[in-house]
């Protein structure tokens, strides 16, 4: 998403601050958990993306850094979007639904790509946006002067988001930096520790978002929703299936699911994932074969591999009654 994706309405003069301004996460959850920050800002200048680590981590012409929630259930439940750093509201959208990118709301969302936002200057040409908040959420008006951590909405799916995420960018002038390496001098295998974090949100190259169980091999937009997972089975379910929703996955991951019960292995499997993909999932399963599965606890285990490393690791555990 490159600047100034939103026309917003501009007020008066901001207070001028000397230096850059240091930041603060711009969402109000666990980014080592819950949440995760799916893709940052290119730095590739051909048609590739490259994120500051020179990984795959963006898209071509991405402008700012996008802080993503695990599913629409937890948007609609609310996650709150915080200012990360002090200035003046000089602009905001609201109105936009958040029914994100498709074919059918691409000519709606055209010109307003940033979907409902805020625009905070923070004084000497710097600006910060948050793009893409929940419809009906924005709780600041042009003109408020805020702190840090002021609320000023909700993360959403607004505009062009094929996800639930507030995207952050920050302008100097009118230009793009990247907070993580704010001198733009990118060097691969040692990116720079000069940052305009107060504490720098965690890196996680890929991962794991959520893992669940279910009696079938759940559909993508109910993984999506948040409305996959089923630890209510019981010891008649058709079958016992374990899957994991995964992020920034590269071609030659490999994914290792594995499902233990009472007595031992049920099922296991290391997937070989043959395509670089922002979002992804994987499932395996076993159906029933006998009158009941034998009663006790159930765990489930996803470990994603890159070049023999381990990337992160989770498990979950199902009890059958």
């Amino acid at each position: 998403m490159r600047r100034a994706l939103m026309a917003l309405a501009l007020a008066s003069a901001s207070p001028v601050l000397a230096e850059a301004p240091t930041l603060a996460s711009p969402i109000d959850c666990d980014l080592t958990e819950t949440c995760f920050i799916l893709q940052y800002m290119d730095h590739d200048p051909g048609s590739g993306a490259s994120d500051f680590r020179c990984s795959p981590l963006s898209y071509d012409t991405h402008s700012g850094t996008d802080f993503a929630l695990p599913s629409d259930a937890m948007m609609q439940a609310g996650v709150d979007v915080l200012a990360s750093a002090p200035g003046t509201v000089v602009g905001i959208r609201d109105g936009m639904p958040d029914t994100g990118l498709t074919a059918d709301t691409a000519a709606q969302i055209a010109g307003r790509e940033c979907g409902n936002g805020v625009r905070l200057d923070h004084g000497g040409g710097w600006t910060t946006q948050y793009c893409h908040l929940k419809q009906g959420t924005i709780a600041v008006q042009p003109g408020d002067i805020i702190e840090t951590g002021a609320i000023l909405g909700q993360v959403g799916q607004s505009g062009r988001a094929e996800f639930p995420h507030v995207h952050l960018s920050l302008e100097k002038d009118g230009q793009d930096v990247d907070p993580y390496d704010p001198d733009g001098d990118i060097t691969c295998g040692a990116p720079g520790t000069d940052t305009l974090w107060a504490t720098a949100p965690p890196y996680r190259p890929g991962g794991l978002i959520t893992l669940g169980f279910a009696d079938h091999v759940p559909e993508y937009t109910a993984i999506k929703a948040g409305t996959a997972d089923h630890s209510d089975l019981t010891k008649t379910a058709p079958a016992l299936v374990i899957w994991s929703y995964n992020f920034g996955i590269r071609a030659g991951d490999i994914l290792q699911l594995d499902l233990t019960g009472p007595d031992g292995p049920v099922i296991a499997r290391d997937i070989t994932l043959d395509r670089t993909q922002a979002l992804n999932f994987r499932a395996i399963g076993k159906k029933r074969r006998t009158a009941e599965w034998p009663a006790g606890t159930y765990t489930g285990t996803a470990t994603l591999i890159r070049a023999e490393q381990q990337i992160e690791k989770k498990q979950i555990t199902l009890t059958l009654r």
